[in-house]
């Protein structure tokens, strides 16, 4: 979708800037043979690292092509797994994808690409499935508390990095069990190195929340899945290049019964909370009904959270960042997408117009 005719179809929807997933964006053929058709892979496909994307001239032109449609490029979202699979792990070839994830870093900061949102995650996105969940009998994913298996060998964040190494069912081996303790070791060690980088270069890493936000998925535990995590997280580096990928649908499913609201009255005290800090990188503007272990996400006007209130708040505190739609359920009609993209961007539009 990163063509002339998509980004079209985001300025004519009223869109102003995009944030580009790239991960994936590039298959080997046969690539796709690995998807198992269950949620193991959930249709991802195998990670390349060597796609021809992750450079500065693939980003300068990726901009360019953004900015001859009177787009503006904010954002680059989620890091390849295959980069660093071992930074995840804490595998011996850590050093050297650090090394490369810097130069990452660097380049973006070159073509003027201000935001690398990333998700600090072993499991990744990884359990949902796709019914007629949302208003009208639209498609739309959810979470309904699935059995979790341990992630095979090969494999992290819900791609394969390896296919010699991967088996679906495990039988060349799983992933060991990651603890609390263990991946904020990881992760603020990760913070540490790559903070001075992107302060140099001009980026603001903005890391997403934990979907499903659960205390550990697949015997790996999780970082933010309580709306208190994130102060955590901002404790750890006051810099303002250490930012929220601030996903609305995924804080709205966080539950009480693993400690979901962690001293917040409900999700606008949370929202008026972090959106007053300035450190909120952009929005994932999507709705919700439910909290793990059983959810779905519905269209932005119809789920738990008022977002109309929401928008509000962020308006209130004078954030001026980017709002994306994120995902939107899949509309009944020859182009099921586009027609979820636009519905919810003309509601977004709406509302702050009237603001």
């Amino acid at each position: 979708m990163l063509d002339a005719e998509h980004f079209r179809f985001a300025k004519q929807a009223g869109a102003t800037h995009i944030v580009a997933h790239i991960v994936g964006h590039f298959q080997k053929p046969g690539a796709k043979a690995l998807t198992t058709g269950g949620s193991a892979l959930q249709g991802f496909g195998i990670s390349d690292p060597l796609d021809g994307t992750w450079n500065y001239e693939w980003f300068r032109d990726l901009k360019a092509a953004i900015n001859a449609e009177g787009l503006e490029l904010e954002a680059i979202e989620n890091f390849e797994p295959v980069h660093w699979y071992d930074v995840l792990l804490d595998g011996p070839k850590r050093d050297a994808q650090m090394a490369h994830l810097k130069q990452i870093i660097r380049d973006m900061g070159r073509a003027g690409i201000p935001i690398m949102g990333y998700n600090f995650s072993l499991a990744g996105v990884w359990g949902r499935d796709i019914g007629p969940v949302a208003r009208g009998k639209a498609l739309s994913v959810g979470y309904h508390n699935p059995v979790q298996p341990p992630i095979p060998n090969g494999m992290v964040w819900n791609m394969v990095y390896d296919p010699e190494k991967f088996d679906p069912n495990g039988q060349n081996g799983v992933v060991a069990p990651v603890s609390q303790t263990q991946i904020w070791d990881r992760f603020e060690r990760f913070l540490t190195e790559m903070l001075p980088v992107a302060e140099e270069a001009g980026v603001k890493l903005a890391l997403h929340p934990d979907d499903p936000p659960l205390p550990t998925l697949r015997d790996t535990a999780r970082l933010v899945y309580r709306w208190d995590l994130y102060q955590r997280v901002l404790d750890l580096a006051p810099s303002t290049h250490n930012t929220m990928e601030f996903c609305v649908g995924t804080l709205s499913e966080m539950s009480d019964e693993f400690g979901g609201r962690a001293g917040f009255k409900d999700i606008y005290h949370m929202v008026d909370h972090y959106s007053g800090t300035g450190r909120i990188g952009y929005v994932h503007f999507r709705n919700v009904k439910g909290n793990v272990p059983y959810y779905d996400e519905m269209f932005v006007d119809d789920g738990d959270v008022d977002m109309i209130e929401l928008m509000r708040i962020l308006h209130k505190n004078n954030f001026d960042g980017v709002l994306i739609p994120d995902h939107t359920p899949a509309m009944s009609c020859s182009a099921p997408w586009h027609a979820g993209k636009a519905y919810a961007l003309g509601f977004m539009r709406a509302v702050m117009k009237m603001l």
